[in-house]
């Protein structure tokens, strides 16, 4: 077995325990009792390999019981062939142990071959109960099996076990998994009690899982004593909706009503702060877990970590790191991705190296992680070493985005057709975000020949959107070819694709403040132009020169001044400014790749105003201080 040989070679393998020989002489219960006991003992599957053996050969491998047993627990280690090996050498299993193996496929995510396993219990005439028909239908909501959901739905109409609050709860779900939302609500009008908090919790759920925000905020109004589930429901499908703001505010009322929220919820409110950048209530959020003793455990502690690098302390996210007890590849993951995102390359490939000295094994994400840290160091050497090690050390298949990883890391260091033949070299077709990459590299490098034939790549295999016209025409615009840019714009509002707008936001005093290109939507507009026009004039005295070749329109270089000055990132770092205190740090996360005159113009801005200023864009952060910037202008 695999996962076996896994143990073995991280030196976890432990011996099992023995059945000696006056319990071999002991009598079948005793036996029994005995067995499941020691079977309770096992930390991993070759232990319960081992003494699966011993009862072979004691001629015991028919007891129930001990079937059952060995079934759950080989689930458990996530060895469900090894469970499934037991099952079908098992003669006439009874209702019990199907409902094992079945819970054991779906737990594995095996939703298809629990179905099958159930079909084949009923053609074998064993009547179902209500705990595997809970399984099932789980496992036909998660697959969309309507058409076998139904039959399930029908036999449990035959069985009479309609009235199940368990059954009814499991029916809502599959049926709000398939996007039936009359039978969702004719089936929650059935509750005994139509205001049940855990059945509109199921109901709200499935609103939120198909995009239906409203309906599911609608239904959560609804709940009159809303626990802690609820809430947690209504955070964490705000938040898969990319409603993070309104997720905060949920949490915040959440608050205001004394529930308090367990480890599941503090992940989901980390991971809105992470994606809003909101560090002072990722701050705050942590502080209340040592508050209320919420462990520091793998799982929370990575979301930590996550937060911390995501909003832009990254120094932070490394002493939480080193808090954590029981680290495991998800805690090495987070901070490798976070040193990663912060430019901290060789400190990331440390880390990397740590984790394997430590005897982790990583995994694909690992590899993500620390080849994106070889892509912004500019490590192509080393990057295709751990490349190649993935297979030869590890067995690990590349995929998609460690190639993507690969097509970057040469495209950022100027290695263009490097890039392009690496892609064409590929035993996989490359994808959107691949080639897209590559376009923005040669857009950087220059390089207009080979990024237009990318752009007829994309164009060919559809992968072309908003962005790969707008990568096309820049490239246009900045050598000059402003008619072929005109053109590209034209060309993309055929196709009825609009341009992403720039969007950046800054917290302060724990509040969110969003800007985009030219915004005058903000209360305090009037103060942050006149606080622009002020630092510009300051620049200049510095030196400054705005850089109008990256204005891409053939306009006057005094409107191209302008069109640059009110980009969203320099409008948020101005109201950053004028409502905090001298030399307080300034941290804004912006949607778009930062351009070459902001980055500039931020450069001066720290120098002269002796601010640390933080900016997160699309492809990693830049830590600007004293005129310089932590990515060494690349970018």
């Amino acid at each position: 077995m695999g996962y076996c040989s896994a143990l073995a070679v991280f030196g976890h393998a432990v011996s099992p325990p023995k059945l000696n020989s006056e319990y071999k002489a002991s009598s079948s219960s005793s036996y029994r009792r005995r067995t499941i006991s020691l079977l309770k003992q096992c930390k991993h599957i070759n232990q319960i390999q081992s003494i699966h053996a011993q009862i072979i050969r004691n001629a015991h491998e028919k007891n129930p019981f001990i079937i059952f047993e060995l079934i759950r627990l080989s689930s458990i280690f996530n060895s469900i062939d090894y469970a499934f090996k037991i099952f079908q050498h098992t003669h006439d299993p009874n209702i019990y142990l199907y409902t094992a193996m079945i819970d054991g496929f779906v737990s594995a995510g095996s939703y298809i071959d629990g179905i099958y396993l159930y079909n084949r219990m009923i053609n074998h005439s064993i009547l179902p109960d209500k705990y595997v028909v809970t399984s099932v239908l789980k496992a036909c909501g998660f697959e969309l099996a309507f058409s076998e959901g139904r039959q399930v739905h029908g036999q449990v109409f035959k069985l009479g076990l309609g009235s199940n609050r368990s059954i009814m709860l499991k029916l809502i779900e599959f049926y709000g998994k398939c996007g039936e939302f009359k039978a969702v609500i004719q089936l929650s009008d059935e509750m005994p009690e139509r205001d049940d908090a855990v059945a509109l919790t199921v109901v709200m759920t499935c609103y939120v899982d198909h995009g239906l925000v409203e309906k599911a905020i609608d239904v959560f109004n609804r709940v009159k004593v809303k626990d802690m589930v609820c809430w947690t429901a209504m955070i964490d499908g705000l938040i898969r909706n990319g409603e993070m703001s309104r997720a905060l505010d949920v949490f915040r009322e959440m608050q205001r009503e004394k529930v308090r929220p367990n480890e599941v919820t503090i992940v989901c409110v980390l991971s809105a702060c992470s994606q809003l950048g909101a560090l002072e209530l990722g701050k705050w959020v942590h502080a209340y877990m040592g508050k209320y003793r919420i462990k520091l455990n793998q799982f929370v502690g990575a979301a930590l970590i996550n937060m911390y690098s995501r909003c832009g302390d990254i120094d932070k996210a490394a002493l939480v790191f080193r808090e954590i007890k029981e680290r495991n590849v998800i805690t090495y993951n987070s901070i490798i991705a976070g040193l990663a995102m912060h430019g901290r390359s060789i400190e990331a490939i440390d880390m990397f190296r740590e984790m394997i000295g430590r005897g982790i094994r990583p995994s694909s994400i690992t590899f993500v992680a620390v080849l994106n840290a070889c892509g912004h160091g500019g490590l192509v050497d080393l990057g295709f070493e751990i490349f190649h090690s993935m297979r030869r050390d590890y067995e690990i298949k590349p995929q998609i985005e460690h190639y993507g990883c690969i097509v970057d890391l040469l495209g950022r260091a100027g290695f263009l057709e490097e890039a392009y033949n690496f892609i064409k070299s590929m035993k996989i077709a490359p994808d959107r975000i691949m080639l897209g990459a590559l376009l923005s590299a040669c857009k950087i490098h220059g390089n207009l020949e080979l990024g237009k034939q990318i752009a007829r790549t994309m164009l060919d295999c559809r992968y072309a959107d908003s962005g790969t016209y707008i990568l096309l025409s820049n490239a246009y615009a900045s050598k000059g070819k402003w008619e072929e840019a005109v053109q590209m714009r034209a060309k993309m509002k055929a196709a009825g694709m609009k341009k992403e707008p720039g969007c950046s936001s800054i917290e302060v005093n724990s509040e969110i403040h969003e800007f985009f290109l030219g915004d005058t939507t903000h209360p305090q507009r009037e103060k942050i132009y006149k606080k622009l026009e002020e630092i510009i004039q300051m620049l200049k005295l510095e030196g400054y020169s705005p850089s109008t070749e990256v204005v891409l329109h053939d306009i006057e270089d005094r409107e191209k001044e302008w069109a640059l000055a009110i980009h969203s990132e320099k409008l948020a770092i101005c109201y950053g400014l004028i409502s905090t205190k001298p030399f307080t740090a300034l941290r804004v996360v912006k949607n778009l790749r930062v351009c070459n005159d902001c980055h500039t113009m931020i450069k001066f801005i720290a120098k002269i105003t002796r601010r640390k200023i933080v900016v997160r864009d699309r492809n990693r952060f830049h830590h600007f201080e004293n005129g310089a910037c932590s990515c060494g202008d690349y970018w």
